[in-house]
């Protein structure tokens, strides 16, 4: 068997209860059952990449497949204990398509699609020989003349769309084929499906529109299966040592819940954990450059906004839904939408943000490149700005700030602390390769603006606060008086540094080193 009733969803799923690090989602089955068979059957599941889709598709299949018994893979997990369970376990029968696989020799759509026909007609074909005195043009009429009820397990819907060799008339063909095969079809008993796009932008006619989409804007009912909850994140890390909470936590936390709880980014906790350190795993899962491509579409629409939520200031806005399209990211809405999609910003009452630092690592790498104009100048200060506080060269460090308020870049001229904000984040971003920065950390008795945290024992913390309108030196009181030094306690040295944007308009600076 190709797709029907297959023992892959049992073995892969198997291996993944069996592996090192496990989440137990298995409560989502609970509510994927007031589903089936009703006139919510029709699931779309939309979520970035490496947000646990595929595992818990193969969760569902290997649960309904009549296929083989897995019950023993359930015995220890946390639907044995619902009410539910039981019902339908291994009664179905399960269509399970992974369509981000595609056949070795694929030069088309016509050979990426025919693969897939070919394999469901043989799989139905051995399973109901009655089938064969007629020959079939839809797979549709097979699926009905078998007067049986199937469970449709549609995995990555959209990993075609990816392909070079798509037009848009193959994309619509795709959408109608999957339409024949489910839209008002009595034999289906449940259709759960995955994918990054939302599937209602590219169904825009009624090819799809049967289906419920539970995307990260909107999704009050599956979210806690996609992701690691903070609960889960601890859990996991009693039992592996190696990496903090508080560690995975700056690296990897960032996204919400419906109702207002933490999700982590569950695959990047996965590999930290697994090996024993922190860093950015998000670059494996796809081009380093998605971010960029999606600003670039338009990139005076959002540089201002970029250059914010580096900065640590969330955006205010309101975005009703997926915008996105895969070639006309034309407004401010549409970009900012699709990083929502592709699960590079998130976006909470209202609010969007840079949800880790594993992200924020990726942000910062935009704002050198060539498209970001007058920012990537002051960018390419920031590694003498950094010399230049390491040095504790007052002067010079006032002096690149006065240089940059006066290049001609609207949103850096002064209205608020937020823009002054802004400047500091860009002068400083070449720190960011020695030094782990957070903004407005709670430390001591109130919160500082920025702390750099040094990567190398032989560097010194830096301790930032700004003023507007104040003094150098009334920032280094506060810095003192509120015990900021605390989070930095464990280092030889810290620098601490006052910025004033003055009533005169002009910079100051000053830096005193503590050495222990």
């Amino acid at each position: 068997m190709n797709y029907l009733n297959t023992r892959d969803s049992f073995d892969t799923f198997m291996q993944a209860v069996a592996s090192n690090i496990y989440v137990d989602k298995s409560m989502m089955i609970e509510e994927i059952m007031k589903r089936t068979g009703s006139y919510d059957k029709y699931i779309c599941i939309t979520r970035p990449r490496r947000f646990g889709k595929s595992t818990n598709a193969g969760m569902l299949a290997a649960y309904f497949t009549k296929g083989y018994d897995s019950g023993p893979v359930f015995e220890n997990l946390s639907i044995h204990d619902s009410s539910v369970y039981g019902k339908k376990q291994n009664q179905c029968n399960v269509i399970h398509i992974d369509f981000s696989r595609r056949p070795d020799l694929c030069r088309n759509y016509e050979d990426y699609i025919m693969s897939i026909i070919r394999a469901l007609k043989e799989d139905l074909l051995e399973a109901y020989p009655f089938l064969s005195g007629k020959n079939y043009d839809r797979v549709a009429d097979m699926l009905r003349d078998t007067k049986e009820s199937f469970v449709f397990i549609l995995d990555e819907w959209d990993a075609v769309f990816y392909e070079k060799f798509m037009t848009e008339d193959d994309k619509e063909l795709f959408l109608k084929w999957l339409k024949g095969i489910l839209k008002d079809q009595a034999y289906v008993e449940l259709a759960y499906m995955t994918g990054v796009l939302p599937v209602r932008k590219y169904s825009s006619g009624s090819e799809l529109n049967m289906f419920d989409e539970y995307n990260f804007m909107n999704d009050n009912v599956f979210d806690i299966y996609f992701g690691f909850t903070e609960g889960e994140v601890k859990e996991l890390c009693k039992k592996h040592t190696a990496v903090s909470y508080e560690e995975l936590r700056t690296w990897y936390d960032g996204y919400h819940l419906f109702k207002g709880g933490r999700l982590f980014n569950p695959r990047s906790v996965n590999k930290a954990l697994t090996r024993g350190i922190c860093l950015n795993y998000w670059t494996e899962t796809g081009p380093m450059n998605e971010i960029a491509e999606c600003i670039e579409h338009n990139v005076d629409e959002v540089r201002e906004d970029i250059v914010k939520l580096v900065a640590g200031i969330p955006i205010r806005i309101r975005l009703d839904g997926y915008s996105v399209s895969e070639l006309n990211l034309d407004t401010r809405d549409e970009i900012l939408s699709a990083m929502v999609v592709y699960g590079f910003l998130d976006y909470y009452d209202g609010m969007l943000s840079i949800p880790n630092g594993e992200l924020m690592e990726k942000f910062q790498k935009v704002l050198e490149r060539d498209s970001m104009g007058e920012v990537k100048a002051v960018v390419e200060r920031s590694r003498e700005m950094t010399e230049a506080t390491l040095l504790q060269d007052e002067d010079r460090v006032a002096a690149i700030l006065e240089e940059v308020h006066d290049r001609e870049i609207p949103f850096l001229q002064y209205n608020d602390e937020n823009a002054l904000s802004c400047v500091v984040t860009l002068c400083y971003l070449y720190a960011r390769d020695d030094y782990r920065i957070e903004r407005e950390e709670k430390s001591g008795k109130g919160y500082c603006d920025y702390l750099f945290y040094p990567r190398h024992k032989k560097d010194p913390a830096i301790i930032l606060e700004l003023k507007v309108g104040g003094s150098c030196e009334e920032a280094i009181e506060q810095i003192k008086q509120k015990n900021y030094m605390q989070k930095v306690e464990h280092c030889r040295k810290v620098l601490l540094v006052g910025i004033n944007y003055g009533k005169d308009k002009k910079h100051s600076c000053r830096i005193e080193a503590i050495e222990k």
